[in-house]
Protein backbone atom coordinates (compact mmCIF):
# COMPACT_ATOMS: atom_id res chain seq x y z
CA UNK A 1 0.00 0.00 0.00
CA UNK A 2 1.28 3.75 -1.17
CA UNK A 3 1.97 6.04 1.86
CA UNK A 4 1.37 8.55 -0.53
CA UNK A 5 -1.09 11.14 0.75
CA UNK A 6 -4.43 11.79 -0.79
CA UNK A 7 -5.03 14.89 -2.64
CA UNK A 8 -7.75 17.09 -0.80
CA UNK A 9 -10.99 16.70 -1.87
CA UNK A 10 -12.11 19.35 -3.46
CA UNK A 11 -15.44 21.65 -1.95
CA UNK A 12 -17.00 24.56 -3.87
CA UNK A 13 -17.19 26.55 -1.14
CA UNK A 14 -17.82 29.57 -3.17
CA UNK A 15 -19.66 28.50 -5.47
CA UNK A 16 -22.37 27.18 -2.52
CA UNK A 17 -22.32 30.34 -0.30
CA UNK A 18 -23.32 32.28 -3.28
CA UNK A 19 -26.11 30.15 -4.31
CA UNK A 20 -27.40 30.46 -0.84
CA UNK A 21 -27.34 33.61 -1.12
CA UNK A 22 -28.92 34.10 -4.13
CA UNK A 23 -31.67 31.50 -2.99
CA UNK A 24 -32.24 33.51 0.23
CA UNK A 25 -32.07 36.94 -1.70
CA UNK A 26 -34.50 35.85 -4.06
CA UNK A 27 -36.74 34.05 -0.88
CA UNK A 28 -36.96 37.42 1.24
CA UNK A 29 -37.94 39.12 -1.95
CA UNK A 30 -40.82 36.95 -2.59
CA UNK A 31 -42.11 37.39 1.16
CA UNK A 32 -44.70 39.61 0.01
CA UNK A 33 -47.53 38.65 -1.19
CA UNK A 34 -49.12 39.38 -4.48
CA UNK A 35 -52.17 38.67 -3.41
CA UNK A 36 -55.06 41.45 -2.59
CA UNK A 37 -55.45 41.95 1.13
CA UNK A 38 -58.63 40.84 2.74
CA UNK A 39 -59.47 44.09 3.78
CA UNK A 40 -60.24 44.45 -0.12
CA UNK A 41 -62.57 41.85 -0.26
CA UNK A 42 -66.35 43.22 -1.07
CA UNK A 43 -68.52 43.98 2.03
CA UNK A 44 -70.73 41.10 3.07
CA UNK A 45 -74.46 41.86 2.18
CA UNK A 46 -76.84 42.16 5.88
CA UNK A 47 -80.26 39.63 5.57
CA UNK A 48 -83.10 42.40 6.54
CA UNK A 49 -84.50 41.68 9.89
CA UNK A 50 -87.96 40.36 8.83
CA UNK A 51 -90.04 39.53 5.64
CA UNK A 52 -91.68 42.68 4.09
CA UNK A 53 -94.55 40.56 2.55
CA UNK A 54 -96.13 39.57 5.95
CA UNK A 55 -96.32 40.56 9.55
CA UNK A 56 -94.02 39.12 12.45
CA UNK A 57 -95.51 36.83 15.12
CA UNK A 58 -94.40 34.65 17.77
CA UNK A 59 -94.17 31.47 16.68
CA UNK A 60 -91.40 28.73 15.47
CA UNK A 61 -90.24 27.60 12.34
CA UNK A 62 -92.37 24.61 11.31
CA UNK A 63 -90.08 21.34 10.58
CA UNK A 64 -90.19 21.14 6.68
CA UNK A 65 -89.39 17.50 6.57
CA UNK A 66 -91.27 15.19 4.34
CA UNK A 67 -93.51 18.56 3.45
CA UNK A 68 -94.66 17.12 0.33
CA UNK A 69 -96.94 14.70 2.79
CA UNK A 70 -98.63 17.97 3.37
CA UNK A 71 -101.12 18.00 0.44
CA UNK A 72 -102.87 14.94 0.39
CA UNK A 73 -102.25 13.32 -2.63
CA UNK A 74 -101.07 9.64 -2.15
CA UNK A 75 -99.29 9.53 -5.08
CA UNK A 76 -97.02 12.86 -4.56
CA UNK A 77 -94.70 11.17 -1.99
CA UNK A 78 -94.08 7.83 -4.09
CA UNK A 79 -92.83 10.04 -7.27
CA UNK A 80 -90.62 12.30 -5.06
CA UNK A 81 -88.78 9.51 -3.97
CA UNK A 82 -88.51 7.92 -7.04
CA UNK A 83 -87.11 11.24 -8.66
CA UNK A 84 -84.85 11.18 -5.94
CA UNK A 85 -83.68 7.70 -5.60
CA UNK A 86 -82.94 7.45 -9.76
CA UNK A 87 -83.90 10.82 -11.05
CA UNK A 88 -81.23 11.98 -14.05
CA UNK A 89 -80.44 15.94 -12.52
CA UNK A 90 -80.03 14.06 -8.90
CA UNK A 91 -77.63 11.22 -10.09
CA UNK A 92 -75.63 13.73 -12.36
CA UNK A 93 -74.75 15.59 -8.74
CA UNK A 94 -74.21 12.61 -7.13
CA UNK A 95 -71.23 12.28 -9.85
CA UNK A 96 -70.00 15.58 -9.54
CA UNK A 97 -69.87 14.38 -5.65
CA UNK A 98 -67.74 11.69 -6.33
CA UNK A 99 -65.65 14.09 -8.98
CA UNK A 100 -65.14 16.37 -6.15
CA UNK A 101 -64.54 13.88 -3.38
CA UNK A 102 -61.72 12.38 -5.84
CA UNK A 103 -60.21 15.54 -6.35
CA UNK A 104 -59.70 15.83 -2.77
CA UNK A 105 -58.18 13.14 -2.03
CA UNK A 106 -55.79 14.01 -5.23
CA UNK A 107 -54.79 17.34 -3.18
CA UNK A 108 -53.89 15.62 -0.19
CA UNK A 109 -52.16 12.75 -1.51
CA UNK A 110 -50.16 15.36 -3.18
CA UNK A 111 -48.87 16.41 0.55
CA UNK A 112 -47.79 13.17 1.29
CA UNK A 113 -44.17 11.15 0.59
CA UNK A 114 -44.17 8.80 -2.34
CA UNK A 115 -42.79 5.00 -2.74
CA UNK A 116 -42.93 3.22 -5.90
CA UNK A 117 -40.47 0.06 -6.89
CA UNK A 118 -38.23 -0.28 -9.34
CA UNK A 119 -36.19 -3.36 -11.36
CA UNK A 120 -34.22 -2.85 -14.04
CA UNK A 121 -31.89 -5.78 -16.11
CA UNK A 122 -29.94 -4.44 -18.60
CA UNK A 123 -27.18 -7.23 -21.37
CA UNK A 124 -24.94 -6.41 -24.14
CA UNK A 125 -22.36 -8.08 -26.21
CA UNK A 126 -19.78 -7.58 -28.01
CA UNK A 127 -17.79 -9.60 -30.99
CA UNK A 128 -14.77 -11.44 -29.53
CA UNK A 129 -15.24 -10.06 -25.96
CA UNK A 130 -18.21 -12.17 -24.60
CA UNK A 131 -21.48 -10.50 -23.31
CA UNK A 132 -22.19 -9.35 -19.84
CA UNK A 133 -24.86 -8.35 -17.83
CA UNK A 134 -26.30 -6.27 -14.65
CA UNK A 135 -29.54 -6.23 -12.60
CA UNK A 136 -31.15 -4.32 -10.17
CA UNK A 137 -33.49 -3.69 -8.20
CA UNK A 138 -34.84 -1.13 -5.45
CA UNK A 139 -37.32 1.29 -4.02
CA UNK A 140 -37.70 4.89 -4.69
CA UNK A 141 -39.09 7.70 -2.46
CA UNK A 142 -39.82 11.57 -3.10
CA UNK A 143 -41.61 14.03 -1.10
CA UNK A 144 -42.13 17.87 -2.05
CA UNK A 145 -41.79 19.39 1.29
CA UNK A 146 -44.80 21.69 1.72
CA UNK A 147 -42.47 25.03 3.24
CA UNK A 148 -45.09 27.63 2.32
CA UNK A 149 -48.46 26.26 2.64
CA UNK A 150 -49.17 26.47 -0.75
CA UNK A 151 -50.30 22.23 -0.84
CA UNK A 152 -52.16 22.68 2.14
CA UNK A 153 -53.99 25.83 0.65
CA UNK A 154 -54.43 23.59 -2.66
CA UNK A 155 -56.15 20.77 -0.15
CA UNK A 156 -58.40 23.21 1.83
CA UNK A 157 -59.85 24.51 -1.89
CA UNK A 158 -60.78 20.77 -2.97
CA UNK A 159 -62.47 20.39 0.27
CA UNK A 160 -64.64 23.45 0.05
CA UNK A 161 -64.96 22.74 -3.63
CA UNK A 162 -66.08 19.37 -1.89
CA UNK A 163 -68.41 20.79 0.37
CA UNK A 164 -69.85 22.84 -2.13
CA UNK A 165 -70.55 19.64 -4.59
CA UNK A 166 -72.22 18.22 -1.62
CA UNK A 167 -74.27 20.90 -0.65
CA UNK A 168 -75.23 21.19 -4.91
CA UNK A 169 -76.46 17.95 -4.14
CA UNK A 170 -78.65 18.56 -1.82
CA UNK A 171 -79.93 21.98 -3.62
CA UNK A 172 -80.80 19.64 -6.61
CA UNK A 173 -82.86 17.33 -4.14
CA UNK A 174 -84.86 19.89 -2.59
CA UNK A 175 -85.42 21.20 -6.61
CA UNK A 176 -86.27 18.46 -7.61
CA UNK A 177 -88.76 17.59 -4.92
CA UNK A 178 -90.12 20.80 -5.75
CA UNK A 179 -90.27 20.15 -9.40
CA UNK A 180 -92.36 17.00 -8.48
CA UNK A 181 -95.07 18.21 -6.50
CA UNK A 182 -94.89 21.64 -8.69
CA UNK A 183 -96.41 19.26 -11.58
CA UNK A 184 -98.50 17.29 -10.06
CA UNK A 185 -100.61 19.94 -8.66
CA UNK A 186 -101.02 21.31 -11.93
CA UNK A 187 -101.79 18.01 -13.18
CA UNK A 188 -104.36 17.40 -10.45
CA UNK A 189 -105.79 21.08 -11.45
CA UNK A 190 -106.06 20.30 -14.88
CA UNK A 191 -107.75 17.18 -14.01
CA UNK A 192 -110.15 19.08 -12.07
CA UNK A 193 -111.33 21.68 -14.69
CA UNK A 194 -111.61 19.10 -16.96
CA UNK A 195 -113.80 17.65 -14.95
CA UNK A 196 -115.90 20.72 -14.60
CA UNK A 197 -115.78 21.40 -18.09
CA UNK A 198 -117.56 17.35 -18.85
CA UNK A 199 -119.81 18.45 -15.95
CA UNK A 200 -120.79 21.83 -17.97
CA UNK A 201 -120.57 19.96 -21.32
CA UNK A 202 -123.37 17.36 -20.09
CA UNK A 203 -125.51 20.33 -18.30
CA UNK A 204 -125.71 22.22 -21.35
CA UNK A 205 -126.52 18.98 -23.28
CA UNK A 206 -129.56 18.28 -21.10
CA UNK A 207 -130.31 22.09 -22.02
CA UNK A 208 -129.88 21.77 -25.70
CA UNK A 209 -132.19 18.52 -25.35
CA UNK A 210 -134.88 20.97 -23.74
CA UNK A 211 -134.49 24.08 -26.53
CA UNK A 212 -135.01 21.62 -29.40
CA UNK A 213 -138.06 20.00 -27.21
CA UNK A 214 -139.81 23.09 -26.98
CA UNK A 215 -139.43 24.42 -30.36
CA UNK A 216 -140.67 20.89 -31.57
CA UNK A 217 -143.53 22.28 -29.43
CA UNK A 218 -143.74 25.60 -30.90
CA UNK A 219 -142.75 27.41 -27.34
CA UNK A 220 -139.75 29.13 -28.53
CA UNK A 221 -137.48 29.69 -31.86
CA UNK A 222 -135.07 28.02 -33.69
CA UNK A 223 -132.94 30.59 -32.38
CA UNK A 224 -132.66 29.05 -28.38
CA UNK A 225 -131.27 25.47 -30.14
CA UNK A 226 -128.98 27.09 -32.33
CA UNK A 227 -128.10 28.76 -29.09
CA UNK A 228 -127.76 26.01 -26.90
CA UNK A 229 -125.86 24.25 -29.59
CA UNK A 230 -123.01 27.33 -29.94
CA UNK A 231 -122.76 26.71 -26.02
CA UNK A 232 -122.27 22.82 -26.15
CA UNK A 233 -119.16 22.85 -28.66
CA UNK A 234 -118.24 26.29 -27.48
CA UNK A 235 -117.48 24.12 -23.72
CA UNK A 236 -116.54 20.81 -26.10
CA UNK A 237 -113.67 22.54 -27.50
CA UNK A 238 -112.36 23.45 -23.91
CA UNK A 239 -111.96 19.67 -22.96
CA UNK A 240 -108.87 18.94 -25.64
CA UNK A 241 -106.77 21.81 -24.58
CA UNK A 242 -107.08 20.66 -20.97
CA UNK A 243 -107.11 16.84 -21.35
CA UNK A 244 -103.21 18.07 -23.60
CA UNK A 245 -101.91 19.87 -20.40
CA UNK A 246 -102.90 16.62 -18.50
CA UNK A 247 -101.20 14.63 -20.94
CA UNK A 248 -97.87 16.93 -20.67
CA UNK A 249 -98.01 17.07 -16.82
CA UNK A 250 -97.92 13.31 -16.89
CA UNK A 251 -94.67 13.11 -19.64
CA UNK A 252 -92.92 15.92 -17.71
CA UNK A 253 -92.93 13.16 -13.98
CA UNK A 254 -91.95 10.56 -16.04
CA UNK A 255 -88.93 12.07 -17.03
CA UNK A 256 -88.84 13.68 -13.13
CA UNK A 257 -88.41 10.39 -11.92
CA UNK A 258 -86.22 8.80 -14.34
CA UNK A 259 -88.63 6.80 -16.71
CA UNK A 260 -90.08 7.24 -20.15
CA UNK A 261 -92.66 9.61 -20.67
CA UNK A 262 -95.85 8.27 -21.01
CA UNK A 263 -94.91 5.32 -18.70
CA UNK A 264 -97.00 6.93 -15.41
CA UNK A 265 -99.90 7.96 -18.10
CA UNK A 266 -102.35 4.76 -16.59
CA UNK A 267 -101.06 5.76 -12.69
CA UNK A 268 -101.88 8.84 -13.05
CA UNK A 269 -105.10 8.90 -15.13
CA UNK A 270 -107.81 10.51 -13.13
CA UNK A 271 -110.94 8.01 -12.42
CA UNK A 272 -114.01 9.51 -11.85
CA UNK A 273 -114.06 13.00 -9.92
CA UNK A 274 -110.51 14.59 -9.90
CA UNK A 275 -110.01 15.75 -6.52
CA UNK A 276 -108.35 19.85 -6.20
CA UNK A 277 -105.02 19.64 -4.48
CA UNK A 278 -105.40 20.53 -0.68
CA UNK A 279 -103.50 23.86 0.44
CA UNK A 280 -101.72 23.33 3.86
CA UNK A 281 -102.11 25.90 6.64
CA UNK A 282 -99.76 28.82 6.52
CA UNK A 283 -96.66 28.00 7.74
CA UNK A 284 -94.58 29.67 10.51
CA UNK A 285 -91.51 31.22 8.80
CA UNK A 286 -88.12 31.64 9.74
CA UNK A 287 -86.28 34.69 9.76
CA UNK A 288 -84.22 35.92 6.62
CA UNK A 289 -80.92 35.18 8.19
CA UNK A 290 -81.89 31.60 9.10
CA UNK A 291 -83.44 31.07 5.94
CA UNK A 292 -80.09 31.78 4.30
CA UNK A 293 -78.60 29.47 6.82
CA UNK A 294 -80.77 26.78 6.03
CA UNK A 295 -80.40 27.04 2.17
CA UNK A 296 -78.09 24.66 0.64
CA UNK A 297 -77.35 26.56 -2.67
CA UNK A 298 -76.45 29.61 -0.32
CA UNK A 299 -73.95 27.53 2.01
CA UNK A 300 -72.47 25.59 -1.47
CA UNK A 301 -71.89 29.31 -2.80
CA UNK A 302 -70.18 30.29 0.42
CA UNK A 303 -68.23 27.23 0.19
CA UNK A 304 -67.13 28.07 -3.58
CA UNK A 305 -66.02 31.84 -2.45
CA UNK A 306 -63.37 29.87 0.26
CA UNK A 307 -62.28 27.42 -2.26
CA UNK A 308 -61.68 30.64 -4.78
CA UNK A 309 -59.84 32.25 -1.74
CA UNK A 310 -57.72 29.17 -0.64
CA UNK A 311 -57.15 28.76 -4.55
CA UNK A 312 -55.37 32.17 -4.43
CA UNK A 313 -53.27 31.67 -1.27
CA UNK A 314 -52.01 28.37 -3.32
CA UNK A 315 -51.27 30.61 -6.74
CA UNK A 316 -49.32 32.97 -4.56
CA UNK A 317 -47.51 30.50 -2.58
CA UNK A 318 -45.56 29.36 -6.05
CA UNK A 319 -43.50 32.04 -6.32
CA UNK A 320 -41.56 31.05 -3.18
CA UNK A 321 -38.75 28.72 -3.30
CA UNK A 322 -39.70 24.78 -3.16
CA UNK A 323 -37.47 21.69 -1.73
CA UNK A 324 -37.42 18.87 -2.79
CA UNK A 325 -36.25 15.33 -1.20
CA UNK A 326 -35.66 12.29 -3.35
CA UNK A 327 -34.08 8.90 -2.50
CA UNK A 328 -33.54 5.63 -3.82
CA UNK A 329 -32.36 1.83 -1.57
CA UNK A 330 -31.94 -1.30 -3.48
CA UNK A 331 -29.81 -4.05 -4.94
CA UNK A 332 -27.55 -4.50 -8.16
CA UNK A 333 -26.10 -7.86 -9.09
CA UNK A 334 -24.28 -8.80 -12.35
CA UNK A 335 -26.81 -11.90 -12.56
CA UNK A 336 -30.48 -12.37 -12.56
CA UNK A 337 -29.95 -15.07 -9.82
CA UNK A 338 -27.77 -13.10 -7.98
CA UNK A 339 -29.63 -10.02 -7.26
CA UNK A 340 -30.74 -11.88 -3.44
CA UNK A 341 -27.24 -11.17 -2.57
CA UNK A 342 -26.37 -8.42 -4.65
CA UNK A 343 -24.47 -5.43 -3.68
CA UNK A 344 -26.74 -2.34 -1.70
CA UNK A 345 -27.02 1.01 -3.40
CA UNK A 346 -28.28 3.95 -2.35
CA UNK A 347 -28.68 7.47 -3.00
CA UNK A 348 -30.51 10.60 -1.81
CA UNK A 349 -31.12 13.88 -3.12
CA UNK A 350 -32.22 17.43 -2.06
CA UNK A 351 -33.32 20.26 -4.62
CA UNK A 352 -34.33 23.44 -3.92
CA UNK A 353 -36.12 25.71 -7.44
CA UNK A 354 -37.55 28.97 -7.17
CA UNK A 355 -38.60 31.38 -10.13
CA UNK A 356 -36.53 33.87 -10.79
CA UNK A 357 -37.52 35.50 -14.04
CA UNK A 358 -40.87 34.89 -15.57
CA UNK A 359 -42.25 37.60 -17.39
CA UNK A 360 -44.97 38.21 -15.32
CA UNK A 361 -46.68 34.65 -15.89
CA UNK A 362 -47.24 33.75 -11.75
CA UNK A 363 -48.34 37.53 -11.19
CA UNK A 364 -51.05 37.07 -14.06
CA UNK A 365 -51.72 33.67 -12.17
CA UNK A 366 -52.58 35.47 -9.05
CA UNK A 367 -54.74 37.90 -10.60
CA UNK A 368 -56.47 36.03 -12.53
CA UNK A 369 -57.20 33.73 -9.09
CA UNK A 370 -58.11 37.03 -7.24
CA UNK A 371 -60.72 37.94 -10.26
CA UNK A 372 -62.06 33.94 -9.93
CA UNK A 373 -62.80 34.97 -6.03
CA UNK A 374 -64.86 38.08 -6.81
CA UNK A 375 -66.60 36.66 -9.32
CA UNK A 376 -67.45 33.91 -6.75
CA UNK A 377 -68.29 36.21 -4.04
CA UNK A 378 -70.32 37.96 -6.44
CA UNK A 379 -72.39 34.77 -7.36
CA UNK A 380 -72.52 34.43 -3.56
CA UNK A 381 -74.75 38.25 -3.08
CA UNK A 382 -76.31 37.02 -5.91
CA UNK A 383 -77.79 33.69 -5.01
CA UNK A 384 -78.34 35.21 -1.18
CA UNK A 385 -80.76 37.75 -3.01
CA UNK A 386 -82.49 35.36 -5.17
CA UNK A 387 -83.09 33.30 -2.00
CA UNK A 388 -84.64 36.24 -0.45
CA UNK A 389 -86.65 37.33 -3.53
CA UNK A 390 -88.05 33.82 -3.99
CA UNK A 391 -89.53 33.53 -0.47
CA UNK A 392 -90.81 37.61 -0.75
CA UNK A 393 -92.65 36.43 -4.07
CA UNK A 394 -94.06 33.41 -2.80
CA UNK A 395 -95.48 35.24 0.28
CA UNK A 396 -97.29 38.02 -1.71
CA UNK A 397 -98.53 35.34 -4.47
CA UNK A 398 -100.01 32.87 -1.73
CA UNK A 399 -101.64 36.14 -0.05
CA UNK A 400 -102.90 37.18 -3.55
CA UNK A 401 -104.24 33.81 -4.31
CA UNK A 402 -106.05 33.68 -0.25
CA UNK A 403 -107.62 36.86 -1.13
CA UNK A 404 -108.70 35.82 -4.99
CA UNK A 405 -109.78 32.14 -4.03
CA UNK A 406 -112.41 33.76 -1.38
CA UNK A 407 -113.86 36.36 -3.70
CA UNK A 408 -113.72 33.02 -6.51
CA UNK A 409 -115.74 30.61 -4.03
CA UNK A 410 -118.16 33.48 -3.16
CA UNK A 411 -119.02 34.03 -6.90
CA UNK A 412 -119.14 30.28 -7.49
CA UNK A 413 -121.69 29.86 -5.04
CA UNK A 414 -123.67 32.63 -6.70
CA UNK A 415 -123.57 31.02 -9.79
CA UNK A 416 -124.60 27.89 -9.01
CA UNK A 417 -127.48 29.25 -7.52
CA UNK A 418 -128.31 31.52 -10.94
CA UNK A 419 -128.09 28.91 -12.85
CA UNK A 420 -130.36 26.52 -10.81
CA UNK A 421 -133.34 29.38 -11.00
CA UNK A 422 -132.57 30.37 -14.60
CA UNK A 423 -132.85 26.60 -15.51
CA UNK A 424 -136.23 26.36 -13.48
CA UNK A 425 -137.38 29.27 -15.40
CA UNK A 426 -136.53 28.43 -18.39
CA UNK A 427 -138.62 25.12 -17.98
CA UNK A 428 -141.61 26.87 -17.15
CA UNK A 429 -141.01 29.42 -19.95
CA UNK A 430 -140.83 32.56 -17.35
CA UNK A 431 -137.07 33.78 -18.96
CA UNK A 432 -136.11 33.62 -22.28
CA UNK A 433 -133.02 30.99 -23.09
CA UNK A 434 -130.37 34.30 -22.98
CA UNK A 435 -130.46 34.16 -18.87
CA UNK A 436 -129.59 30.30 -19.45
CA UNK A 437 -126.81 30.60 -21.45
CA UNK A 438 -125.69 33.60 -19.30
CA UNK A 439 -125.94 31.97 -16.07
CA UNK A 440 -124.23 28.64 -17.45
CA UNK A 441 -121.45 30.73 -18.55
CA UNK A 442 -121.06 32.59 -15.70
CA UNK A 443 -121.03 28.68 -13.54
CA UNK A 444 -118.52 27.42 -15.65
CA UNK A 445 -116.51 30.02 -15.79
CA UNK A 446 -116.44 30.80 -11.87
CA UNK A 447 -116.20 26.79 -10.95
CA UNK A 448 -112.73 26.86 -13.56
CA UNK A 449 -111.65 29.81 -12.05
CA UNK A 450 -112.25 28.30 -8.10
CA UNK A 451 -109.96 25.17 -9.06
CA UNK A 452 -107.13 27.01 -10.99
CA UNK A 453 -106.89 29.51 -8.23
CA UNK A 454 -106.68 26.68 -5.27
CA UNK A 455 -103.77 25.22 -7.82
CA UNK A 456 -102.11 28.79 -7.88
CA UNK A 457 -102.57 28.46 -3.97
CA UNK A 458 -101.14 24.93 -3.59
CA UNK A 459 -98.30 25.82 -5.96
CA UNK A 460 -97.70 29.07 -4.29
CA UNK A 461 -96.81 27.39 -1.26
CA UNK A 462 -94.50 24.54 -2.64
CA UNK A 463 -92.73 27.48 -3.90
CA UNK A 464 -92.43 29.14 -0.53
CA UNK A 465 -91.50 25.54 1.15
CA UNK A 466 -88.74 25.52 -1.73
CA UNK A 467 -87.43 28.85 -1.20
CA UNK A 468 -87.16 28.35 2.57
CA UNK A 469 -84.67 25.03 1.70
CA UNK A 470 -87.80 22.39 2.97
CA UNK A 471 -86.51 19.21 2.64
CA UNK A 472 -83.03 19.12 4.10
CA UNK A 473 -81.05 19.76 6.98
CA UNK A 474 -77.60 19.81 7.40
CA UNK A 475 -75.99 17.63 10.37
CA UNK A 476 -73.47 18.85 13.31
CA UNK A 477 -70.00 19.13 12.38
CA UNK A 478 -67.66 16.14 13.29
CA UNK A 479 -65.92 17.02 16.84
CA UNK A 480 -62.68 17.78 15.20
CA UNK A 481 -63.72 20.51 13.24
CA UNK A 482 -63.39 18.92 9.74
CA UNK A 483 -66.68 18.60 8.02
CA UNK A 484 -67.25 15.93 5.74
CA UNK A 485 -68.59 16.11 2.30
CA UNK A 486 -71.37 13.71 2.96
CA UNK A 487 -72.45 16.01 5.82
CA UNK A 488 -75.39 17.57 4.30
CA UNK A 489 -77.77 14.53 4.28
CA UNK A 490 -81.55 14.61 3.16
CA UNK A 491 -84.13 14.37 5.61
CA UNK A 492 -86.00 11.04 5.20
CA UNK A 493 -89.19 11.49 3.41
CA UNK A 494 -91.84 10.87 6.40
CA UNK A 495 -95.12 13.11 7.50
CA UNK A 496 -93.94 15.72 9.12
CA UNK A 497 -94.91 15.44 13.17
CA UNK A 498 -97.76 17.64 13.76
CA UNK A 499 -97.35 21.29 15.49
CA UNK A 500 -97.35 21.14 19.51
CA UNK A 501 -99.99 23.11 20.98
CA UNK A 502 -97.00 25.95 21.70
CA UNK A 503 -96.91 26.48 17.61
CA UNK A 504 -100.17 27.53 16.39
CA UNK A 505 -100.17 28.36 12.53
CA UNK A 506 -99.37 32.31 11.43
CA UNK A 507 -101.77 33.57 9.74
CA UNK A 508 -99.83 35.78 7.45
CA UNK A 509 -96.45 32.63 8.09
CA UNK A 510 -93.96 34.60 10.15
CA UNK A 511 -92.00 33.13 12.81
CA UNK A 512 -90.81 35.81 15.76
CA UNK A 513 -88.78 38.27 14.55
CA UNK A 514 -86.42 38.29 18.09
CA UNK A 515 -83.26 37.58 16.09
CA UNK A 516 -81.39 40.53 14.70
CA UNK A 517 -79.94 40.40 11.24
CA UNK A 518 -76.98 38.90 10.79
CA UNK A 519 -74.39 40.00 7.69
CA UNK A 520 -71.95 36.84 7.14
CA UNK A 521 -68.94 37.37 5.15
CA UNK A 522 -68.28 33.76 2.82
CA UNK A 523 -65.12 34.44 3.00
CA UNK A 524 -64.32 34.57 6.86
CA UNK A 525 -65.65 31.38 7.37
Amino acid sequence: MSDRPRPARWRPRVSVRAAAALVAAAALAGCASLATPPGDRPTALPAPAAWTSARPAGAVPDDLAGWWMRFGDPALAPLVQQALDAGTDVSAAQARLRQARAARELADAGLRPRLGGSGSGQGSWREGAGGSESWRAGLDASWEIDLWGAGAAGVRAAEATERASALTLEATRVTVAAEVALTLLQLRGTQVREAIARRSLAAQEQTLAIARWRHEAGLVTVLDVEQAASAVETTRAQIPGLRSSATQSMHALGVLVGRAPGALQDELTATGDAALPSVPADLALALPADVLRQRPDVQAAEQRVAAAAARVEQTDDGRLPNLSLGGSIGLSALSLSGLGSGAGVASLLASVSMPVLDAGRLQAQVRQQEAARDEALQAWRAVVLAALQEVEDALVAIAAAREQLAAQQAAAAAARRAAAIADQRYRSGLVDFQNVLQSQRSLLAAEDGVAATTTTLAVAHVRLVKALGGGWTPEVPAPSGRQDASAARPRSPVPAPAAPAANPPVADGVGDAAVSSTAVDPTLR
